[in-house]
């Protein structure tokens, strides 16, 4: 199973305030550790943002993130609506 990190401290202040308002996403954040690559609508980002990882954490909320593979990690890099692309 992989854990979460925030890339930086303001990626992780918004996190959290997501967190806080919608409780459902902590569910959501979980599964996505199970299989980073297959839940809630992840997809791999192209563009400037190749490498990294896209998936919907609500009706309009996004999240950016890169794996980690050899230390089970995701990094949290972007979370708020579509302008986040």
């Amino acid at each position: 199973m992989y854990k979460i990190f925030t890339a930086n401290s303001k990626t992780e202040k918004r996190l959290k305030n997501y967190l806080h308002a919608k409780k459902d996403i902590k569910d959501k954040l979980e599964r996505l550790k199970i299989n980073p690559r297959k839940e809630l609508g992840a997809h791999p980002l192209h563009g400037r943002l190749k490498g990294k990882w896209g998936c919907w954490l609500g009706s309009n909320i996004r999240m950016i993130y890169s794996i980690d593979d050899i230390n089970y990690r995701i990094i949290v890099e972007a979370v708020g609506s579509h302008k986040i692309y």
